[in-house]
């Protein structure tokens, strides 16, 4: 360890950051505070770290990625590290720095705090107070600010070039929420949607969408009607873009955006889209991959990214829809990757036909929904993407292993898969509902997964199915605008008359307590005993024999697998319980069960 560690610290570099006179491209300082933040219930957990360059401190957010090295316990108190990547700012006339890479230097050890650092002060005549808020549920308190005169705020360290000084004030992209006023984003556009039109009992409009990305995250930028005609053709994929506000930051719709943040964008009649002149500082795409060998585990529709390695190309063939007579171009991919598992997936429209990669190239995609046919297998979704060969260190890890022995390897295909388990490969707990709620399943940021035996003992009949599309693969709710007719926005079509599919919500019980459980279409089938298109119809003519069958449905015991995770209902965060498949009791297994039990409270 060094002997003396202040000598690593980089003085007097925290002014010179702000100050637009540093010169060190990664400054070293020392941690002297690291505090969690209280943000909303089930938001992005966040922390406020104070480093110190001895002669100043300056207080910090660090961005969601780089949260991993406090819950390592290497970022703490008195650690000193070196800051890889950051953006300045100045919030409520206080400097602040937006942490989005750094590293623990362990060699350095750690020590009490050196020196007695004073605080970064805004000059009165440097930067006037500012409305604008990074939302941080409190990192300077949640006082209202009277909107300034004049605003002037210093310059993002990123973005320093004479052709970005019209944007001084560039907010990172996490930071973006809806407590902000005045901002800009520099952003790439990593995927652009083709128009789409949507029809209603209100009228009728057009939409598209982006997403972009910047070194801090991804948002979804929506644009409707005059700011779709406005700014479709300015958006192209891969270039980099200035967006400046009034632009309505709002809570994400999941249910059309894969991307991980929880808002997204929607440009206004005054919103700024500016092509940015230089392309550098912001990264080409971002990746979060499943390998194809863990496929098993993720449920069914899932959206993931995963990489592989071309083996096989398929000639492209065309499929006829049964409702519309509408043809679909496919054609079908096999990779493979290092877990030894191979995959099929399907690629659709254009992708399909002007696909011109060779075998044994190196493919990334974005966007691909998982699918239990066949096991398991991909289908690449129209916002997604794919790169070829891509300079990642994935891409190149995975060609390296194929050229050593992954070009004579065996793999297995997830084809043999499909009947392992009531909802797929994973071996889940089996819990006690009382168990469920005791170990606060579905409490944390991810997703938990258990297996529960239980007694059905009623089913709401309010909303027990919904009306849906037609359209294979499709399965969206839709609308009737007029007699016999009914509106898909996905699909953009319009079908005589839907296929209604269950949306159930159940209570079951064990002899630890209850649960609501909510159902889909598969399981709905096996616990009614019909489909939902029967049973409604059957609710429409005969009433009292609908409620029977509903009387019926109770008091059957399942084994239902499920997964529990935050929900947000009316403003409300609460846990949700998913079931994603369910099987009658196996009497002879459970006999089995229980005499393994009884045999291990024998005594010899």
């Amino acid at each position: 360890m060094t002997n003396d560690p202040a000598s690593q610290i980089d003085q007097g570099c925290l002014k010179a950051v702000f100050d637009g006179t540093n010169t060190v491209a990664h400054p070293v300082l020392q941690c002297v505070q690291v505090k969690p933040l209280a943000g909303a219930q089930g938001g992005p957990e966040r922390f406020r770290v104070v480093f110190s360059d001895i002669l100043n401190f300056v207080q910090s957010m660090l961005a969601t990625q780089v949260n991993y090295h406090v819950h390592d316990g290497k970022l703490r108190k008195g650690v000193f590290v070196r800051l890889k990547s950051f953006q300045t700012n100045t919030i409520k006339n206080k400097k602040i720095v937006i942490v989005l890479d750094l590293e623990v230097l362990e060699e350095l050890g750690e020590c009490e705090k050196i020196g007695v650092p004073q605080p970064l002060e805004s000059k009165a005549e440097d930067v006037q107070p500012q409305s604008t808020t990074i939302h941080t549920g409190g990192f300077y308190g949640n006082e209202a600010q009277a909107a300034p005169q004049q605003q002037q705020s210093l310059p993002s360290r990123t973005h320093t070039t004479s052709s970005s000084t019209a944007h001084a004030n560039i907010y990172p992209i996490e930071a973006l929420s809806p407590y902000g006023h005045k901002w800009a984003i520099k952003a790439r556009c990593t995927n652009k949607s083709g128009i789409k039109t949507w029809h209603n009992k209100n009228g009728e409009g057009r939409l598209f969408s982006v997403n972009l990305l910047d070194e801090s995250g991804e948002i979804r930028g929506t644009g409707f009607n005059d700011q779709c005609d406005a700014l479709y053709e300015l958006f192209q994929e891969g270039g980099v873009y200035y967006i400046s506000s009034p632009c309505r930051v709002q809570l994400a719709k999941k249910q059309f955006t894969n991307l991980n943040n929880d808002y997204e964008i929607t440009f206004e009649r005054d919103t700024v889209v500016e092509k940015a002149e230089e392309q550098n500082g912001v990264p080409q795409v971002r990746f979060n991959f499943t390998s194809i060998g863990d496929l098993q585990t993720i449920e069914k529709d899932t959206t993931i990214d995963t990489i592989g390695i071309l083996k096989e190309v398929g000639e492209t063939s065309q499929i006829v829809s049964k409702t519309t007579s509408k043809p679909y171009e496919k054609r079908e991919l096999t990779l493979v990757d290092n877990s030894n598992f191979s995959v099929r997936l399907t690629i659709w429209g254009s992708s399909a036909t002007s696909f011109d990669a060779q075998p044994e190239s190196v493919i990334a995609f974005k966007g691909v929904k998982v699918s239990d046919f066949g096991g398991r297998s991909l289908s690449l979704l129209s916002s997604g993407s794919m790169t070829v060969d891509p300079d990642i260190d994935e891409a190149h890890k995975l060609k390296g292993w194929y050229d050593a022995q992954g070009r004579t390897d065996n793999f297995a295909s997830h084809a043999n898969m499909a009947s392992m388990g009531a909802a797929g490969g994973r071996m889940d707990p089996v819990k006690s509902i009382l168990q469920v709620k005791e170990e606060n399943l579905g409490m944390s940021e991810n997703t938990d997964y258990f297996t529960t035996k239980a007694t059905i003992v009623y089913v709401k009949q309010d909303t027990f199915a919904y009306p849906a599309c037609l359209s294979p693969d499709c399965n969206k709710k839709v609308v009737q605008i007029d007699e016999g007719q009914w509106r898909c926005e996905k699909c953009d079509r319009t079908h005589l008359k839907p296929e209604y599919r269950y949306i159930m919500s159940i209570n079951a019980s064990d002899h630890t307590g209850q649960l609501w459980l909510s159902c889909f279409d598969d399981v709905g089938r096996m616990v009614m005993g019909m489909s939902a298109d029967a049973l409604m119809e059957l609710k429409e003519n005969d009433d009292k024999a609908s409620g029977d069958v509903f009387q019926d449905a109770t008091y059957k015991t399942f084994i239902f697998k499920c997964r529990a995770r935050m929900d947000s209902f009316q403003d409300q965060q609460r846990v949700r319980y998913q079931v994603s498949g369910a099987s009658p009791q196996n009497f002879s297994a459970e006999c089995n069960k229980l005499s393994e039990m009884i045999k291990m409270y024998s005594m010899e």
